[in-house]
């Protein structure tokens, strides 16, 4: 398939095969290039990330010229690419390992949080093929969410008024009046809640759903997602120190930063994923090698653009506590504290990508600042790659987060035409 098909519109042309992705993530608006090449994962123990199920890649590298590679092709450049954060080249073709159409049964029900955590070792995540769980942090209670494939007929959500567009302006509008009161959010998450399950545990909602929509989700509002990769089993003593602290208890929580009069948003959501089982793990891969994966993800929602006035302090304290647990963070979200030398740690095999990188693009074509601050060694602004981006400033945008302005240096000038490039490309995408 071509790299830039979104996943929506490739499941739509998977099924007229009868076939489908066998995992998805929350989302389906990215390209299978982008999901790929940033570590997209599911939530399913029985599967890994994405690219698990990627066969082979065709890459237009810095020169020009096309390279294929996969587990037998080229297997050091695969293994780059399959995590590529962009900066290898542009893959254009990507060869993937579908099944057979297939709908799930989901079911999902409110549970306390004490109960998820006695069912952690038990079959929390083993019970069901697909398990994730939403935390609702200041009443103590979960979402489980288990789904199953099925053979039965579709049946579809139960409609209520609070799951259409009133229930997503109310609680837009809830959350706007707690940027600027932010002590409403603990009554705002119970009032949700209650609206949806009527305060009761084990209240269960049941759903057939073909597979490329029923594993997605309703992500709501323009919001920051910062998620770890953490071991599965440091899971509960990550979520009850987490807890503890923002119920302030720092002392309990053993977290360095004051809890003190911060509120965050509902939910935490907690997913799992396992590729230690893949013969071809990418160098950048952020899951757990030796075993299970869990993910924590500290959403905090944009209220009609305004960045949550908790933000920076609770991440702080986040990431803190998820370093401390051994995690990496997913390299499409918001983390905020890491560093090169956080990275550097994190990744063992990082020389080996840094190496292939810089074999297929020594002019830095495909480097930008974001690449050069986390993953490439620190050099002298003079001393850059001649294609490399540089930032030149940033500051506040209109409607939240930042204004970014960068430079291509291009100190040296293509020694192709402009029209044998695109021959170039032309021939590899044949």
């Amino acid at each position: 398939m071509q790299s830039g098909i979104r996943l929506h519109d490739l499941g739509q042309q998977l099924k007229e095969y009868g076939l489908a992705m066998p995992n998805l993530g929350s989302i389906d608006h990215q390209s299978i290039a982008g999901a790929i090449g940033t570590a997209t994962h599911g939530s399913s123990i029985r599967h890994g990330l994405l690219s698990k199920s990627v066969i082979g890649l065709t890459i237009i590298l810095a020169d020009g010229s096309t390279a294929s590679c996969s587990a037998e092709t080229n297997p050091d450049l695969f293994c780059a690419a399959l995590v590529s954060l962009g900066a290898l080249g542009i893959i254009t073709e990507v060869i993937f390992q579908a099944v057979s159409a297939f709908k799930i049964e989901w079911r999902q029900s409110l549970h306390s949080l004490g109960e998820i955590l006695t069912d952690w070792e038990e079959d929390l995540w083993t019970q069901a093929e697909f398990t994730r769980v939403w935390w609702m942090p200041y009443m103590k209670k979960c979402i489980r969410w288990r789904a199953d494939k099925t053979n039965k007929a579709l049946c579809p959500p139960t409609a209520n008024w609070w799951n259409g567009a009133v229930g997503y302006h109310v609680y837009h509008v809830l959350l706007y009046f707690a940027h600027w009161f932010p002590s409403l959010l603990p009554r705002i998450e119970k009032f949700v809640i209650g609206v949806q399950y009527g305060f009761v545990d084990g209240a269960t909602d049941t759903v057939v759903e073909e597979s490329d929509k029923g594993l997605l989700m309703n992500c709501l509002y323009s919001q920051f997602v910062n998620e770890w990769a953490i071991p599965l089993h440091r899971g509960p003593e990550a979520i009850t120190r987490l807890s503890a602290w923002l119920h302030g208890d720092q002392k309990e929580s053993r977290i360095p930063f004051s809890p003190r009069g911060l509120y965050v948003h509902a939910p935490i959501e907690i997913r799992v994923s396992d590729t230690s089982t893949s013969s071809n793990r990418p160098y950048l891969d952020s899951s757990v090698p030796d075993g299970p994966t869990l993910y924590l993800n500290a959403t905090l929602y944009r209220p009609y653009s305004h960045d949550p006035p908790c933000r920076e302090r609770y991440y702080e304290a986040f990431e803190w506590l998820m370093k401390e647990m051994g995690g990496r963070p997913h390299w499409a979200k918001n983390f905020t504290t890491v560093t090169k030398r956080d990275i550097s740690v994190m990744y063992p095999e990082i020389d080996k990508w840094r190496q292939i990188r810089d074999v297929n693009d020594p002019d830095g074509m495909f480097v930008g600042d974001w690449h050069r601050r986390l993953l490439l060694p620190d050099v002298e602004g003079s001393s850059l790659l001649p294609f490399e981006e540089k930032k030149l400033s940033t500051k506040p945008a209109k409607f939240g987060g930042l204004e970014w302005r960068g430079q291509t240096p291009r100190s040296t000038r293509s020694r192709q035409a402009s029209e044998e490039s695109f021959e170039l490309i032309e021939k590899g995408s044949v």
